[in-house]
């Protein structure tokens, strides 16, 4: 059988047209293909990690620059964005006068590291800073009316970070106070009266830097405070030293991890492995982590328990714990986050299960995917939608309802401006509000116009190519042995990194494979080992195997061989690493 047989307008890999888990596997496009093979005759690295370059767009030209890149050469200059000097000299005017200073944070991560940014460099300053995070519930996203209010009476000077750009009303109510917004959230046709208000994603900006997070545009805005205090004969806190904060907020705000973006995670990750900051510690260590941190750490495992508490428990926890500089007190918090989590996994389950039946039952073959349930509780709504968005690459969007008001919460996919359509909606009239970015956003609807809104969302959607692809496509980057599956091979493609959204993991094929130990662990997953038949082995675990069938037919292989795919890494066990595939999917050879 031919490679790459051509198959419904896709090309199936290794002939794997459904796989064990009903996915059709889709190899590379024969130019990626041809640019590794001139990077391999360029470079003179592994083809393997060729391939991975071809795929992210490496020219021969960049190799070196791409896997060894340097935050100082593409570090932007904050003044690029309006408004950022502004900011910054008003938010030093308030440090050097002694002024009452408030941060209002969004409640997510990127909320919570961009107010602990802030917290952190003012304690080095001497300076106290008030914060305040709303109650998802009670106050929903962005600043109120009531608490702006309330902190202008007692502040000189409110910084709202991950949110304002839209809040008009409320920035208005906080008389006698200024206001600086640090966001990234798409704007409106006019700006908040306010001192400044510094966002990418404003609609008089170019776009060139819409892909930062709000933590990012954060330590933009420090790093301008830092130039301005040096042109004062003055020194600033060590901002290379923050930006543990800042790669956690990137990767947990799905920010594609390209360009600036993935020079400020690997920085960030180098940062986090010193173990300097109490809360990130505490946090590491109640989720057992034992490795040295890496993007998927930041995404799977921190993050969430940060959001913990914004979802359904206390919303300022997760930034009072990346702010604090108490070992004690971190770790107190950071036990509460991860029983938070538990809870938040158990109520994000029952969703789940009904929000997958409804979107089943409504069809999965359309440009958006959606469900909405009476109860569902708020805090989980986002990443149920993200679940959804996973299983049938398609934006999905979820909402819950209290009574005919519903709250809800989407997650796109590559290429497709979720925020975008979200804030059309809500100058429709369709939605009560709405807004986000690309990535991701919120909405508030009604329940009577509740199939309206979401069928014009998905028309919408439709026009930027939503619902093209395959709801089942496993992207592989190539073929490997299992004896080339090695620790040098996976050190080689981790310089590629860090991965995440708009650089997704490297994933490979390792065909025709001999099963040679199956055992099942824990709750629904499976230890394997496999090799070649000509001395190459290599060890694997499936997570949730089976959850489905894949489990049952790779115990019962009764010597039949499959291949096998999934990402390739370091287990690092007794003081011995080893290669490992993280198995993801297999089908029989």
């Amino acid at each position: 059988m031919p490679l790459f047989p051509y198959l419904g307008g896709r090309m199936s890999y290794l002939g794997v047209e459904q796989s064990l888990t009903g996915r059709c596997w889709v190899g590379p496009a024969p130019e990626f293909e041809r640019q590794a093979e001139a990077l391999l005759q360029s470079s003179g690295l592994p083809l393997a990690l060729c391939g991975v370059l071809a795929r992210l767009g490496v020219d021969p030209a960049e190799v070196d620059s791409y896997l060894n890149p340097k935050l100082r050469d593409l570090l932007p200059d904050p003044r690029s964005l309006r408004d950022m000097e502004t900011a910054a000299t008003r938010f030093l005017t308030a440090v050097r006068t002694r002024q009452r200073i408030a941060i209002f944070a969004d409640y997510d991560v990127d909320g919570g590291t961009s107010a602990a940014l802030l917290i952190d460099w003012l304690r080095q300053m001497g300076r106290p800073a008030t914060l305040y995070v709303p109650d998802r519930i009670d106050e929903g996203y962005g600043p109120n009316e009531p608490a702006m209010a309330a902190l202008a009476r007692d502040h000189d000077l409110i910084i709202c970070v991950d949110c304002g750009t839209l809040s008009h009303d409320a920035i208005a109510a906080a008389k006698g106070a200024d206001v600086v917004i640090l966001d990234h959230h798409l704007g409106g046709e006019t700006l908040p009266d306010c001192v400044a208000c510094v966002n990418p994603n404003r609609q008089d900006e170019d776009g060139a830097l819409a892909h930062l997070c709000a933590a990012a545009v954060v330590f933009l805005m420090l790093v301008e405070a830092g130039r301005q205090l040096r042109e004062a004969g003055a020194k600033g806190p060590d901002l290379m030293a923050m930006l543990d904060l800042v790669a956690l907020a990137t990767v947990a705000d799905v920010a594609p991890l390209k360009g600036v973006n993935r020079a400020l995670v690997r920085q960030g990750l180098k940062v986090m492995a010193a173990r300097a900051r109490p809360g990130l510690v505490a946090l590491s260590d109640v989720a057992k982590l034992e490795s040295a941190p890496s993007s998927y750490h930041l995404g799977f495992v921190l993050g969430p328990r940060v959001n913990a508490g914004g979802r359904v428990g206390q919303a300022d926890l997760g930034a009072r714990l990346l702010a604090s500089d108490n070992q004690h007190e971190a770790q107190a918090m950071a036990e509460r986050l991860d029983g938070f989590n538990s809870e938040r996994r158990e109520i994000e389950a029952a969703v789940r299960g009904a929000a997958l039946a409804q979107a089943e039952e409504r069809g999965l073959e359309g440009p958006l995917v959606w469900a909405a349930g009476e109860g569902w509780h708020p805090g989980v709504v986002g990443i149920v939608a993200a679940r959804l968005k996973e299983q049938t690459n398609r934006p999905a969007v979820v909402i819950g309802f209290d009574g005919p008001d519903g709250k809800g919460s989407g997650r796109s996919v590559s290429g497709v401006d979720l925020g975008a359509s979200i804030q059309r909606l809500a100058a429709e009239g369709l939605l009560v509000k709405g807004g986000g970015h690309k990535m991701a956003a919120g909405l508030s609807v009604d329940k009577d116009k509740l199939e309206a809104a979401m069928a014009r969302l998905g028309d919408l959607l439709a026009k930027q190519g939503a619902g093209t692809g395959g709801a089942a496509d496993l992207r592989l980057d190539g073929m490997l042995m299992p004896g080339a599956a090695n620790v040098d091979l996976i050190e080689q493609l981790e310089t590629a990194g860090p991965f995440g959204q708009g650089s997704p993991s490297p994933r490979f094929a390792i065909a025709d494979a001999r099963i040679t130990y199956t055992k099942q662990v824990g709750t629904g997953h499976l230890k394997i080992a496999c090799d070649d038949g000509v001395g190459g082995r290599l060890e694997g675990i499936a997570f949730g195997a089976f959850d489905g069938p894949m489990g049952q037919a790779l115990v019962n292989h009764g010597g039949a061989r499959f291949h096998l795919a999934g990402r390739l890494e370091i287990n690092e066990w007794g003081g011995r690493r080893s290669a490992q595939l993280r198995l993801e999917d297999a089908a029989p050879a």
